[in-house]
């Protein structure tokens, strides 16, 4: 517990905590997605529990943790709330950190197994007569080819691409983590971007690279709602972000290893690049029952049976 300073100590409504925290964390490079989320979730906190700050936090926050959510909403939770309250522990405005102990639950990523005959039909259906139908399946390529995060790839601009070196770089600003990266591209996914581009008005150059039929930014509800629209008529079940996951996957089916994926990926640890390694166990199954030397020897002997090439009893084998 940290007692309150005396000195120059005053009271203040949670509204104008939450503001100076803001610019702190903004005065750090913090991306304006954090910060929105930051507000959002600070926001919704007290707006069920008003009367909680700054002496009634602890039964409050409790409460609210406790909600049936899922164990990611859970996580966020925790460390956007913990991270305002800390602040207002340092700066005295409250004597307790009330999420102080708690820990983040385990959460699984999201496992979606679609084959490449759904992908080429995903991948068909955007018409590309228009603006918006090359926009689509440009993204739609550039995230199953890199696993770039929706809202990193809705914030690339023109310039980040390099086709002829056929690579696209997030920069810090608009990386997750805040450090940039650079991704290469496959010629296929280089070639949708360049056709993209070539039919952008000129009026559009500091327009964003996935930009509205408007020249504005995209949001990122818009493309949830766009693939969602898209998978409908495929009749399965696949929220954007899936994207990403299926991208790491079959990144890993096709030889990549995890130190790579952790940069296409953009995680600054090899943690969660590794749990995608644990969910193709059945693929490791898959690729033991062709590789085990046993399983070769084994399947070797049962085809000289079928084929009725079995060495004879008391015939000795040639070493």
């Amino acid at each position: 517990m940290k007692v309150l300073r005396i000195d120059g100590v005053r009271e203040v409504k949670w509204q104008e905590a939450l503001q100076q925290f803001l610019w702190k964390k903004s005065a750090t490079g913090i991306s304006e997605r954090t910060l929105k989320d930051y507000r959002k979730i600070v926001s919704l906190f007290f707006g069920r529990f008003p009367e909680a700050w700054p002496k009634a936090l602890k039964p409050a926050v409790y409460e609210f943790m406790a909600d049936d959510i899922k164990p990611a909403t859970y996580n966020l939770r925790l460390i956007y709330l913990r991270a305002f309250f800390n602040f207002c522990l340092e700066e005295g405005y409250i004597e307790e950190n009330p999420l102080a102990g708690f820990k983040r639950k385990k959460t699984d990523i999201r496992f979606v197994n679609l084959d490449y005959e759904h992908l080429e039909k995903l991948l068909s259906l955007p018409n590309r007569k228009t603006f918006a139908g090359l926009r689509d399946y440009a993204l739609l390529l550039l995230t199953l080819d890199t696993g770039i995060r929706p809202s990193e790839a809705l914030s690339l601009m023109p310039e980040d691409v390099n086709l002829k070196a056929l690579t696209v770089t997030v920069s810090a600003e608009t990386a997750k983590t805040r450090v940039a990266r650079t991704l290469p591209l496959s010629p296929a996914t280089a070639d949708a971007i360049r056709k993209l581009l070539a039919v952008r008005p000129p009026l559009w150059k500091n327009a964003p690279l996935f930009c509205s039929q408007d020249g504005r930014k995209m949001l990122e509800t818009s493309w949830w709602h766009r693939v969602n629209k898209y998978c409908q008529k495929l009749g399965i079940k696949l929220r954007a972000y899936d994207l990403r996951h299926i991208a790491a996957t079959e990144f890993l089916r096709g030889g990549g290893n995890v130190h790579a994926l952790r940069h296409l990926l953009g995680h600054t640890g090899l943690a969660m690049a590794q749990k995608y390694v644990h969910l193709l166990d059945s693929d490791i199954r898959e690729q033991h029952s062709q590789a085990s030397i046993v399983q070769r020897m084994f399947s070797r002997h049962r085809v000289r049976k079928v084929q009725g090439k079995e060495s004879k009893p008391g015939q000795r084998a040639r070493c």
